[in-house]
C-alpha cells in the first residue's frame, strides 16, 4: 500500500517535497520529537491535519538534529504565521528516563526504535533554536509535555519547581488539551487578518503579558488569581494550594479564566472549550490520513509505537476517572468525547484493506476501554459540577455508565467480513462492572460486556489497574476498595471457568506511591499472593506535571485538604517498597523477613513466608530443597486441577 502512494499523499517533511506540491512558502511549519507517521493516533499529524483541511500550506519537521548547525531548523525557512511545536505523543522527560531517573536506551517513536534523536526538555530547546534562529516568527507549543507544564509545576528530574512553560521557552503562545478547537479557531482568526500576537481570547490557550499591560477584558469569563511563582518558589504550601483550582478549572463545563504573576509578566490561561460533540471528533479521525510512517523511514527500521497501534481504532477521549497519579483528565479533559459508529465503522473498513492487514485488530478502546459513550444523564448538573471524579469516592448518581454502546459497537465490528478478531488492548475500569461500586449501573448490561470482552476480545489475559490493596493509599489515589477487585476477579474467574478460556486475570499495582507506607506494600504482597498472583506488573510511581499525587511529593501537602502526607522519595524507600512484589524470589525472602520483624509483624511474615521463616538457598540443605521443590509442583498441579473443575 504504501509503495502505491504518491510522496505527496504525506504532508511534506524536505523542501523538495514542498516543491512538488508547487508551494514557494509555507504558512505554518510544525516541529515535532516523534517521526512522522500519518496516523490520527499522532498528535503532529492530525495538527498538520486540520492545518491543511482548513486551506493552509503546512510542512512538518520531524525530529531535527538540535546539536549541529541547525540546518533542520532552516530547511524550510520562516512560515508565514507561525511554528508550531511538540515534543511527539509523549513527554520528552518521560520518554528518555525511568522512574529511577536512568536513561533509557530506546525510543519507541524513532525508527528502529533508538534513542538520541530527541532533546530533554524538547519542547523548550526547539523553541529556544526557533527564537534565535526567527525573532520575528510566533511560536505556537501544544502536545502534553506543554499542556502539563503550563502553569508553575514541580519537575522531578531537575527536583524543583518550574515556571510557565511560555516562560521558560520564550514561546507566545500556548494550546493546551485536545488541540483541534483551540487551532481550528486560531487558524480562522488568522485568515481574518488577526495579528499573532491579538489572539488573547481564544478558549484553550495561554499566554503572557507584561503587568503594566494588565489582563484583557472579558465580560464573559470570570477570572481566579493563583498564588504567584514566586510565591511558590518559597511556599511548598501556597504551591500545593494551587493545584485545587488549577485541576478543577480544567474540567469545569464553564471555567474561570486562570492568572498568575510571573516575575513581571502575568501567565493568562484562557478556559477550556467544552467537549468536542460527536461530529467534531469525527471530523479529526476522518481526515485523509494514509495510516502510514513517512516513506523516508522504510530502511531505518520499524516504529515500535506505529507498530503497536497500525491495526488499532480508537473509539474516544478522555477519562473521567481522575486518578490522582494520572494526566489523562488534565490533558484530555474528564468528560468522554466518544465518536460515532459510523466513522469508527468507516476507518475499522479502512484498516482491513491495508496490504498487511491478517484479520487481527490490536485495539478498540479509549484510554479507559469501557467509557464509549458514557456521559451525565443531565446535563444541567454536569455544568455545575467541580467534582474532578464522576466516580470517586462514587459512582455519580447523573453519570450513565451503560455499557450496551460498547457491547454493540464490539459486535458491529467483529462482524465485518476481513476481522478475525478484535483485542482489547486497553485497560478495563473493572470498578464500573461491580455491582458492589457501580450500584445503579445495569448488571445485566455489564454482565454481557464482561462476556463479550473475555469470550472474544482477550488476547491471552486481561489486564487492570486496582493499584494498591490498602483503603488509605488508594483513597488518595482515588481508586475504590480493593474489596471491588475481588468481587470483579470471582465474576471474571465464573465466566473463564463457565466458558473454558484459561485466560489469566493480570493486576497491575503502584509502588511508592504518595500515603503509601512500607507495611502497606507488604500487605498487599500478602494479600494479592493469597489469591494467586505472582506479580509482573509493577510501577515505580513517577512524579510528573499536573497531578495531585505530584503536588503532594514534592510540597508534602494535600493540595484539597492542606494537611501534611508522607511519601516515599528517597531510592533506598522506593526499593524497599518494590521488593515487596517479589516475595517470591529467594534474594528477597530474608530481606523481608528482617524488616518485618523489625516492624513486629510477624503476621505477615507468616502470610508472605510461611509458618516456618526461609532460609536462602545457599543455607537449605540440597536434599531438602528438592523436596520443596517437588511439593510446590504438587500444589501448583492440585490447583490447576481445581481451578479446571
Amino acid at each position: 500500500m504504501q509503495e502505491q502512494l504518491p510522496i505527496t499523499s504525506w504532508l511534506p517533511i524536505s523542501k523538495k517535497e514542498v516543491e512538488k506540491r508547487g508551494w514557494s512558502d509555507l504558512d505554518v511549519i510544525i516541529i515535532s520529537g516523534d517521526a512522522y507517521i500519518d496516523h490520527p493516533s499522532f498528535g503532529s499529524a492530525v495538527i498538520g491535519r486540520i492545518i491543511e483541511s482548513e486551506g493552509f500550506r503546512v510542512a512538518i519537521i520531524p525530529q531535527p538534529n538540535w546539536q549541529d548547525d541547525l540546518r533542520d531548523f532552516k530547511k524550510l525557512g520562516a512560515p508565514k504565521y507561525f511554528f508550531g511545536v511538540t515534543s511527539g505523543c509523549m513527554d520528552s522527560m518521560v520518554n528518555h528516563y525511568t522512574a529511577n531517573k536512568r536513561k533509557r536506551s530506546t525510543d519507541s517513536y524513532t525508527p528502529g526504535g533508538k534513542a538520541g534523536f530527541r532533546p530533554d526538555y524538547a519542547v523548550t530547546t526547539y523553541t529556544k533554536i526557533l527564537k534565535e534562529l526567527y525573532p520575528e516568527t510566533p511560536v505556537l507549543v501544544g502536545g502534553i509535555e506543554a499542556s502539563l507544564r503550563r502553569i508553575t509545576h514541580y519537575d522531578y528530574w531537575e527536583d524543583k519547581l518550574f515556571p510557565n512553560i511560555l516562560e521558560h521557552s520564550g514561546a507566545d503562545l500556548l494550546v493546551y488539551g485536545m488541540g483541534e478547537q483551540p487551532l481550528r479557531e486560531i487558524l480562522k482568526l488568522l485568515k481574518k487578518g488577526v495579528p499573532f500576537h491579538q489572539l488573547t481570547m481564544v478558549k484553550q490557550t495561554a499566554y503572557q503579558r507584561s503587568q503594566g499591560e494588565g489582563i484583557p477584558k472579558n465580560k464573559n469569563w470570570e477570572d481566579i488569581e493563583l498564588n504567584a511563582h514566586e510565591v511558590c518558589l518559597n511556599d511548598k504550601k501556597a504551591f500545593a494550594a494551587n493545584f485545587k483550582h488549577i485541576e478543577q478549572e480544567s474540567n469545569k463545563t464553564f471555567a474561570r479564566r486562570i492568572t498568575q504573576k510571573v516575575g513581571d509578566k502575568n501567565l493568562i490561561i484562557n478556559p477550556p472549550f467544552q467537549t468536542m460533540e460527536e461530529k467534531e471528533i469525527d471530523a479529526s479521525f476522518d481526515l485523509p490520513y494514509t495510516r502510514l510512517p513517512h516513506p523516508r523511514y522504510k530502511n531505518r527500521g520499524p516504529i515500535p509505537a506505529y507498530e503497536m497501534i497500525k491495526f488499532s481504532i480508537n473509539t474516544h477521549r478522555g477519562c473521567f476517572g481522575g486518578c490522582s497519579f494520572c494526566t489523562i483528565s488534565a490533558h484530555q479533559g474528564k468528560f468522554i468525547a466518544s465518536r460515532s459508529e459510523e466513522s469508527i465503522l468507516k476507518e475499522v473498513d479502512k484498516v482491513t484493506q491495508m496490504d498487511d492487514f491478517k484479520g487481527y485488530l490490536s485495539d478498540l478502546a479509549g484510554p479507559s476501554a469501557n467509557m464509549y459513550k458514557m456521559k451525565g444523564i443531565d446535563q444541567s448538573i454536569c455544568d455545575k459540577c467541580v467534582s474532578p471524579s464522576c466516580i470517586h469516592p462514587v459512582v455519580c448518581s447523573n453519570l450513565d455508565t451503560s455499557h450496551k454502546p460498547m457491547t454493540e459497537l464490539y459486535k458491529k465490528v467483529d462482524a465485518h467480513e476481513k476481522v478475525k478478531k478484535v483485542f482489547i488492548g486497553s485497560g478495563i475500569r473493572y470498578d464500573l462492572l461491580t455491582k458492589s461500586y457501580n450500584k445503579k449501573g445495569d448488571e445485566k448490561q455489564m454482565d454481557e460486556y464482561m462476556e463479550q470482552v473475555q469470550k472474544h476480545h482477550v488476547s491471552g489475559r486481561l489486564k487492570v489497574a486496582p493499584e494498591h490493596t490498602a483503603d488509605e493509599t488508594l483513597k488518595i489515589m482515588r481508586k475504590p476498595s480493593f474489596d471491588h477487585f475481588k468481587e470483579f476477579k470471582k465474576k471474571y474467574d465464573e465466566i473463564d471457568q463457565k466458558n473454558g478460556l484459561n485466560q489469566p486475570l493480570i493486576p497491575y499495582f503502584i509502588s511508592s506511591h504518595p500515603g503509601c507506607e512500607e507495611e502497606d506494600m507488604a500487605n498487599l504482597a500478602a494479600e494479592t499472593k493469597e489469591m494467586g498472583f505472582k506479580l509482573e506488573q509493577v510501577q515505580d510511581f513517577t512524579p510528573t506535571p499536573m497531578t495531585v499525587a505530584t503536588v503532594i511529593y514534592y510540597s508534602g501537602y494535600h493540595p484539597y485538604t492542606l494537611k501534611k502526607m508522607f511519601a516515599p522519595k528517597t531510592e533506598k524507600d522506593k526499593r524497599a517498597q518494590h521488593k515487596f512484589f517479589f516475595w517470591y524470589k529467594n534474594e528477597n525472602k530474608d530481606w523481608i523477613e528482617n524488616r518485618l520483624n523489625k516492624a513486629n509483624r510477624p503476621d505477615l511474615i507468616k502470610r508472605l513466608l510461611g509458618d516456618q521463616p526461609k532460609n536462602s538457598p545457599s543455607q537449605k540443605p540440597k536434599w531438602l530443597a528438592e523436596k520443596h521443590k517437588e511439593s510446590a509442583k504438587k500444589k501448583h498441579k492440585n490447583y490447576a486441577r481445581k481451578k479446571r473443575k
